[in-house]
């Protein structure tokens, strides 16, 4: 009965699921219906940090077990409702991206099969000029999960480093493979800018801890089994995996906002948080470790 379709309320709206039976995670038996009251559920939480963000949409039409579509504008016969805006790309031309910040458009996203949401590190007024700081700590490819260590050592480098340069940290698992690190950031540089100064911020770290185990070579082939310290998500037009995005993998993982005494844990994973537990997570937390995120904000620290 894959064709059966559900209603599912969606704050002020009722958003149609069509399909909902449609097995999305064949071996978790996670259905499209599944995915869309997780959005639902999590909205309250998940839409703050994609307000206002230009999304790109990672969409797997026929389960996780076949290709991904990544696209970037919004999937035609989109409501009315769904917000959105025209950018310009950074080789020409213009993109229009659906725009994040409603609980309905989240649901909405899910009946187009986007499992995995990704927002822009700066808002759809001003898309040159980020508020988010974004920080990526990547494993090789070899054993990733052999390296969390390394990667939950490093993140908390990073953020030590970050706090002297009068910045205010944030972690997040990525649902992945690593760890996201974040700084908000007064909207006052372009992204070049911004790009710039986080490659400088982590070419610094690197250099100072030389047996952090930890790299700034894009190239696979230079980084000597170290887990990279990737910048490149500054770079105008890029985009993040949102906070609460469920990533498809098995198990639906989720990429879930940490309180930064979670990252001294040992047995943090990071695909520890998934579909079915996350909502379980906010209630015994008492909500969301990155609700004060927006009021950190700080300038971009000049190069000492």
């Amino acid at each position: 009965m894959a064709g059966r379709a559900i209603e599912i309320r969606a704050g002020r709206r009722t958003v149609r699921i069509s399909s909902a039976d449609k097995l999305l995670f064949p071996a978790d038996g996670i259905t499209k219906a599944d995915l869309a009251r997780y959005y639902a559920d999590v909205a309250g939480v998940m839409a703050p940090h994609v307000k206002d963000r230009p999304l790109n949409l990672w969409r797997w039409n026929a389960g996780i077990e076949k290709p991904v579509v990544i696209q970037q504008a919004i999937p035609k016969g989109a409501p009315e409702w769904v917000k959105t805006v025209t950018v310009e790309r950074r080789k020409g031309g213009t993109v229009t991206h659906a725009v994040g910040g409603e609980t309905a458009t989240l649901v909405w996203l899910a009946n187009q099969n986007c499992i995995t949401p990704h927002a822009w590190p700066s808002r759809a007024d001003r898309p040159g000029f980020p508020d988010r700081l974004v920080f990526d700590l990547d494993p090789p490819d070899e054993d990733p999960d052999a390296h969390f260590p390394t990667i939950r050592a490093g993140a908390l480098r990073l953020a030590e480093r970050l706090r002297e340069l009068g910045l205010a940290p944030f972690a997040m698992t990525s649902g992945s493979r690593g760890l996201h690190v974040v700084a908000p950031l007064r909207r006052r540089h372009h992204a070049d800018v911004v790009r710039a100064r986080a490659g400088e911020i982590a070419d610094d770290l690197v250099r100072d801890a030389p047996d952090a185990g930890l790299t700034t070579f894009w190239r696979k082939e230079k980084r000597g089994g170290r887990v990279l310290l990737d910048t490149a998500r500054n770079t105008y037009g890029q985009t993040t995996v949102a906070p609460y995005a469920v990533r498809a993998l098995p198990g639906a993982p989720v990429a879930t906002p940490l309180a930064w005494e979670e990252l001294e844990d040992p047995a943090l994973h990071p695909r520890a948080h998934t579909l079915r537990t996350v909502r379980g997570r906010l209630e015994v937390r008492g909500g969301d470790p990155w609700a004060g995120i927006a009021q950190a904000a700080a300038e971009l620290p000049k190069r000492g």
